[in-house]
């Protein structure tokens, strides 16, 4: 039996106990006034740093932050451990839906585990709020209803850092991807990028995920293809493993530029700014970006592990639970837990606000749209003070940052 199995048996025995002391027209309300969060993520491997335990302080910031306890509606949040396998999240999935009555599932990084859990909840009607995982079939051939993808996916993050780098003169590109939906749709979109700008896609390699942290062998393929940039389609742990080991051998000293895809601020903090100096990244969300998001961060700090900074993904969990409490705030909990897609629906009708985003808005396809920040980690003298790790080079509209609707093939578009 997993922690997250003994932890959902305790909660539910306790919950029946404490019912089982009350009458039942009592208890029945009390359910009926009870909204459940479940936070699913990776609390142990690679991604552990990117969302974790972070993701559920962001989660909790965002309830204390509504209001909502004072509106009568009691949170109760749930969390378990996916590790990133799309058979342990689509069973945690479905045990918090059937047995312990889960609303909304928040955070899921891993698109493998994100598309099976999608699934899951467009089959239950609950609601599925992806800050985490990548690919932008989640708006896409995959849209749902009862999904909205909150804060980045493949297609900004190619436009944004792989457009950046072949503007630069990084016109030929050698990948390496990992090997499931979320590198295969980051290098997918990416290659589409270059190609339309005239680069050449020279070769590419598919390391396995999870399962390795040597990635030496892929870093000589690379080399040897002479291609000015090589791409890491990865994140997490694997990225920053890529990178100590580019510059173990040398790479960047022989002219080969890093394309960091997806970069989070934690990666950066693992690496050190003498290893990451330089790279560029793109990101939603920065805790020092101005004053609304300083405020946040400075809220939420205490709870955050290791004294770590949230990140965007974190981030992202705070305002999608934000604006999903405002809307069931308004709706009142019974009519919100009742029906899944008609909740999303009146989450996408209403504009979206917070400190970690600013204002923001959510299309037909689930897309929730917001700025793209183009980032440079800073040297080690430029910082000022601990995780003073970027500068801003360019942003990124809200309504130029993401695929446009009209092409991503969502059959909740109408045409």
């Amino acid at each position: 039996m997993t922690e997250t199995t003994r932890r959902s048996l305790l909660a539910a025995s306790a919950a029946g106990a404490a019912f089982g002391a009350l009458p039942l027209a009592t208890a029945r309300a009390q359910a009926a006034n009870t909204l459940k969060i479940g936070v699913l993520n990776d609390m142990s491997g690679l991604y552990r740093d990117v969302n974790g335990p972070g993701s559920v302080a962001c989660t909790r910031q965002a309830i204390v932050d509504s209001g909502i306890a004072g509106r009568g509606i009691n949170v109760e949040v749930l969390v378990g451990d996916h590790q990133n396998r799309p058979d342990v999240g689509v069973n945690i999935a479905r045990q918090w839906i059937d047995r312990d009555a889960v609303d909304v599932i928040i955070d899921v990084p891993t698109s493998s585990v994100a598309l099976a859990v999608n699934t899951v909840v467009r089959e239950k009607n609950k609601i599925f709020l992806n800050s985490s995982a990548a690919t932008s079939d989640l708006t896409g051939a995959q849209c749902s209803p009862n999904t909205i993808h909150w804060t980045y996916d493949t297609y900004m993050l190619a436009k944004s850092t792989g457009g950046a780098m072949v503007r630069a003169g990084g016109d030929t590109w050698f990948f390496i991807t990992a090997d499931y939906a979320f590198g295969h749709a980051l290098e997918r979109d990416t290659s589409n990028f270059i190609r339309a700008a005239g680069g050449r896609i020279l070769g590419s390699v598919r390391t396995p995920f999870p399962g390795t942290t040597d990635f030496s062998s892929f870093l000589v393929q690379a080399q040897a293809s002479r291609a000015k940039v090589v791409g890491l389609a990865n994140a997490g742990g694997d990225t920053i493993n890529s990178i100590k080991q580019a510059a173990e051998f040398g790479l960047t000293r022989r002219g080969v530029k890093l394309a960091a895809l997806l970069m989070f601020i934690s990666d950066v903090h693992a690496l050190g700014l003498q290893t990451a100096q330089g790279l560029v990244c793109t990101e939603t969300f920065y805790w020092d970006l101005n004053d609304r998001t300083r405020a946040f961060t400075q809220r939420v700090l205490p709870n955050m592990p290791q004294g770590l900074r949230p990140g965007m993904a974190q981030a992202g969990c705070y305002s999608a639970v934000l604006h999903y409490l405002k809307v069931a705030a308004e709706m009142g909990a019974a009519q919100a837990k009742a029906d899944g897609a008609a909740t999303v629906a009146r989450m996408k009708a209403m504009p979206t606000e917070d400190d970690a985003f600013g204002a923001g808005s959510i299309r037909a396809d689930g897309r929730r749209l917001c700025p793209a920040y183009l980032l440079e980690v800073k040297a080690p003298g430029e910082s000022r003070g601990p995780w003073d790790y970027y500068k801003l080079l360019q942003t990124t509209a809200a309504d130029e940052a993401f695929r446009p609707i009209s092409e991503g093939g969502c059959a909740l578009v109408r045409s």
